[in-house]
């Protein structure tokens, strides 16, 4: 009877124990799956930008890049999902489809100034950028240089910026401070617009300007409306930020890996200090000689598997697009060929086609030499260098800079051991002794600047002629039903 009593109470806390235990277990399965857990379940993250070379945009094969897209693209990887990215024409809608639920999105990426009022709204990841707002101005205008200056002058800026942020805040000590905010505009267009004098004056982010500046000789900075300010990723606000975490995580170890300098260095390592002179000539070159040259340079370009920007900005650093051109050493034509490469290459230096055909070749010979563990882009700004200064010096650099713990593999690495090849004590130890160092750097700088300018102003006459297109065949359909009303008149 005692061992049945004892049974039985083992049996009662047995089944208190399952039923207990099943309550736990659909306690567990009711909760909700985080956010983090919602991405990666829909293999999916969804994101919000603007267009344009400081954010994404679409290169010569129509793939994206820019450095937000390379940023974005690493984290989504580390994720394990695919990124999507959804284009906001209008900044000043951005915040507020970030923070519908409706919309999907899940942060925004776009150049994002950390301010107070956007503090306000969103939650920042940690800051992988620094920028300042500049005030731009027309060159032969009168320069402000304090914001007591731009009272009583129209200011363009885009609209939700926070340029405008920073001008209401300025209103407040400056009663005549008035400004202008533009929708569906980015800071290229801006400063165009105080290109042409349509505005005294625009307000852009130092980056942007600085990517710009080639394509409007006729503008400068007056002066930065600000200091330096953070730039990061937007998260909406809400009690799961698993997501936020995971963009927090990751943002510090790119600033700590490596991965925000290597992205800074591959898409704004070419801004070159271009002074106002060497703007106005490359604006006024591309819009004169260039177009002579321009489907040459896309077959030739095609025909090798080139982008026909590289090729072209290559040809503009040899020779301003000039056929008849010679410097002191010898070199001639169009792409400035020595009388040995001419030879080599089966060309006539003088003629122009078969001075960019032989010219092509050429870079891709150097090219083809450069070690095969080299990843793009490093490859080719290597190969410029060797086309300036010759390939050995080029391998010359690369032992100085393993020598002294550098990456020789790294272009910026190599870069920055080129200019000791013009110093004794370094190139005595080398094989191929003495090199104007110095001057394969500002090569490879000007080449890349002047190709991403060569690559937007494509892509700007792509767009109007886009809209020009759209605009006309929309003319075209508004007048048929007037024809067709016309043709049933002329039946009556």
């Amino acid at each position: 009877m005692i061992m049945k009593s004892r049974l039985l109470r083992y049996s009662r806390r047995l089944l208190k124990g399952v039923a207990l235990a099943c309550c736990a277990s659909l306690l567990v399965a009711s909760k909700a799956p985080s956010l983090l857990e919602q991405v990666k379940t829909s293999g999916k993250l969804v994101v919000l930008s603007q267009n344009g070379p400081t954010t994404y945009y679409e290169d010569a094969n129509g793939r994206y890049t820019g450095f937000e897209y390379g940023m974005l693209r690493e984290f989504a990887r580390e994720l394990g999902v695919e990124l999507e990215i959804r284009d906001v024409h209008d900044l000043s809608h951005l915040f507020s489809e970030l923070g519908n639920p409706e919309s999907g999105a899940h942060l925004a990426a776009a150049g994002l100034t950390v301010t107070s009022e956007r503090r306000e709204q969103v939650r920042f990841a940690p800051s992988y950028f620094e920028i300042r707002q500049q005030v731009i101005y027309r060159l032969g205008e009168q320069r402000p240089r304090s914001v007591a200056d731009l009272e009583g002058k129209n200011i363009a800026v885009i609209a939700g910026s926070a340029h405008a942020e920073q001008l209401r805040k300025l209103s407040q000590r400056y009663e005549n401070l008035s400004w202008e905010e533009i929708s569906d505009v980015d800071a290229m267009e801006l400063v165009e617009m105080v290109n042409e004098g349509q505005y005294h004056y625009a307000v852009v982010d130092s980056n942007a300007y600085a990517v710009h500046r080639g394509l409007y000789p006729n503008t400068h900075i007056a002066f930065n409306l600000t200091q330096f300010q953070p730039v990061s990723w937007a998260f909406p606000k809400g009690e799961d930020d698993t997501l936020y975490r995971a963009a927090r995580n990751f943002m510090l170890r790119a600033n700590t890996s490596g991965l925000v300098a290597e992205l800074r260095e591959l898409y704004f390592g070419h801004v070159s200090k271009m002074n106002v002179g060497g703007a106005k000539t490359f604006a006024q070159l591309t819009r004169d000689r260039l177009p002579k040259w321009r489907e040459e340079l896309q077959k030739t370009a095609d025909k090798y598997g080139l982008d026909w920007e590289l090729l072209a900005a290559l040809s503009y650093q040899e020779s301003h697009w000039n056929p008849r051109a010679k410097s002191p050493t010898g070199v001639r034509g169009l792409m400035m060929l020595t009388r040995a490469t001419a030879r080599e290459m089966g060309v006539n230096r003088l003629d122009p086609l078969e001075s960019i055909d032989g010219g092509a070749r050429y870079f891709l010979q150097v090219r083809d030499k450069i070690p095969a563990r080299i990843r793009e882009p490093d490859r080719t700004w290597m190969a410029l260098a060797a086309y300036n200064v010759g390939y050995g010096h080029l391998e010359d650099a690369r032992v100085l800079t393993q020598q002294m713990g550098g990456n020789p593999d790294r272009w910026a690495d190599v870069r920055d051991h080129l200019p000791l090849l013009a110093k004794r004590q370094y190139y005595k130890n080398l094989k191929h002794g003495y090199a104007r160092g110095w001057e394969p750097v500002t090569y490879v700088q000007n080449i890349r600047h002047y190709q991403a300018l060569l690559t937007w102003t494509s892509r700007i006459e792509e767009q109007r002629l886009a809209a020009a297109a759209a605009n006309d065949n929309g003319e075209a359909l508004a007048e048929v039903p007037a024809a067709e009303a016309a043709a049933s008149q002329s039946a009556l």
